[in-house]
C-alpha cells in the first residue's frame, strides 16, 4: 500500500513526460487509469498481452476511448467527477477543442488536479511549435554546457528534459496541489513545461555563471570535466572510472594514493585552474596503464569518491543494486524499483504493462458508470 494509495488518477497518454508521471504516480500506490485511443486498441484488438520489457506502463488499466467522439469527451468529464487528478500531455488548446479542457473539467468537480505537459509551455512564442526533449534543453540553456572541451554538445539521452525536467516535474507538481488541496479543498491547473524544468535544474550553474564562476567553455569547469579530480578516465581494457574527489579531505586521499604512482598533487592548489588540464592528461595517462577492475580494487576502501562506469546491464550486477533490490523483475524483464522508498508504505509493481483498452469494462463500472451506459457507449462508438 504505497503512500498514494486511495487517489485515483485519469492519464491521457502521450509518450515519455506524461507516461514517466503516470508511472511514477502509480509506482507509489495510485489508481492510475489510462484513456488509451480507440484506434490503439483496434490496432490490438485488445487480446495480446503487453510486453513485460515496457516498464513505463506498469501500474495502470487501461480504458479504451474516442476522444473526438461527442460521448467520448462526455465520458471523460464523468470520469473526472470521480477522479482527484488529471494528466494530459496534449498541445496548449487541443484538450479544450475536445471539450475536456481544464475548465469544463473543474466545472464538473473543483477538486480535480489538472495536470498539463508540454515541451514549450501554455503560453510564448513557440508554445505551439513541435519539439522533443533535445530541443527543450537547447533552449534552456542545458544542451550548451554537457560534453567534453573542444567538442560539440552531447545529448544526455532524454533524461534531463523528458523524465527528469519534464514527467518527474508533471508529478512533483500533482503532489504539490494535492498538498495545498487539503487546505483549500480546490483543485488548479498545473503547467508543466519541459523547458521550464530543464532550467529550473540549472539553477546552481546560472548563480555560478552570473558571478562570474563558471564558463560558458565546455569542458572547462570544476562539475563539467574540466577538473582533474572530477571526471571520468579511460582504462587498459577499454572501460572507464569516475572520479569526484571535490571536497578536500578526499583530494588528499587522492593525493597520498596517486603520489607513489608518479601523480603529484598538492592540497594547496587544488582550485588552480591552470593547473588542471595538465594534471588532467597526466592522470588520464596513468589510468590507462590498468584495467577497471584493477582499479576497483586499488581504491577500494579508501575515500577518495570513486566508482566504475557501469552499463546498464552490468548495473543490475552489482553487489550494491543488488543487495538494495534497486533493479527488480517482473515476468522475467528487468525494471527498475519504485522509488523513493518508504518506511511505512512503499511503493511496489503491483501491475504489469497494460494492453490498451483491456480493463474499458471493469474500470467504469468501478468508476461509477451502470453496465447499461457502457454497453451504449459501445454501440455508439465512444469507447472500446
Amino acid at each position: 500500500m504505497g503512500p498514494l494509495t486511495g487517489f485515483r488518477v485519469l492519464e491521457i497518454p502521450s509518450i515519455g513526460p506524461t507516461q514517466f508521471a503516470g508511472m511514477a504516480l502509480g509506482d507509489l500506490g495510485a489508481e492510475v487509469l489510462r484513456l488509451d485511443r480507440a484506434t490503439s486498441v483496434a490496432a490490438g484488438s485488445g487480446m495480446i498481452p503487453a510486453s513485460p520489457y515496457a516498464s513505463l506502463d506498469r501500474n495502470r488499466r487501461s480504458v479504451g476511448i474516442d476522444l473526438k467522439h461527442p460521448r467520448g469527451a462526455a465520458t471523460v468529464l464523468k470520469l473526472c467527477e470521480s477522479a482527484d487528478v488529471l494528466i494530459e500531455g496534449f498541445r496548449p488548446g487541443v484538450a479544450e477543442r475536445l471539450g475536456i479542457g481544464p475548465d469544463l473539467a473543474l466545472e464538473r468537480n473543483p477538486r480535480l488536479v489538472y495536470g498539463r505537459m508540454t515541451g514549450w509551455g501554455q503560453e510564448g512564442p513557440l508554445a505551439h511549435d513541435v519539439g522533443h526533449d533535445i530541443n527543450y534543453i537547447a533552449l534552456a540553456g542545458v544542451l550548451a554546457h554537457i560534453g567534453t572541451a573542444g567538442g560539440p554538445p552531447v545529448p544526455p539521452i532524454n533524461l534531463i528534459g523528458d523524465f527528469g525536467g519534464g514527467g518527474l516535474l508533471l508529478a512533483f507538481g500533482v503532489l504539490a496541489a494535492l498538498l495545498e488541496r487539503e487546505r483549500s479543498g480546490r483543485g488548479q491547473v498545473i503547467d508543466a513545461a519541459m523547458v521550464d524544468g530543464a532550467a529550473m535544474q540549472m539553477s546552481v550553474f546560472v548563480g555560478l555563471s552570473a558571478m562570474g564562476f563558471w564558463s560558458d567553455d565546455r569542458g572547462t569547469n570544476l562539475l563539467d570535466g574540466g577538473a582533474h579530480f572530477y571526471g571520468v578516465y579511460g582504462t587498459s581494457d577499454g572501460q572507464w572510472i569516475s572520479i569526484a574527489s571535490y571536497e578536500p579531505q578526499f583530494y588528499a586521499e587522492l593525493a597520498a594514493m596517486l603520489g607513489p604512482l608518479g601523480i603529484e598533487l598538492d592540497p594547496a592548489t587544488q582550485m588552480d585552474q591552470a593547473t588542471w588540464p595538465g594534471l588532467k592528461d597526466r592522470m588520464a595517462e596513468l589510468f590507462r596503464t590498468r584495467t577497471r577492475d584493477e582499479w576497483i580494487e586499488f581504491f577500494a576502501g579508501h575515500e577518495v569518491c570513486f566508482a566504475p562506469v557501469l552499463t546498464m546491464n552490468e548495473a543490475r550486477r552489482h553487489p550494491h543494486n543488488v543487495a538494495r533490490k534497486t533493479f527488480v523483475e517482473v515476468e522475467g524483464a528487468p525494471q527498475p524499483a519504485p522509488a523513493p522508498r518508504f518506511s511505512r508504505t512503499p511503493g511496489a509493481i503491483e501491475r504489469t504493462p497494460v494492453v490498451p483498452g483491456a480493463d474499458t469494462d471493469t474500470a467504469l463500472l468501478e468508476w461509477g458508470f451502470e453496465p447499461a451506459q457502457i454497453a451504449e457507449l459501445k454501440e455508439q462508438g465512444a469507447i472500446a
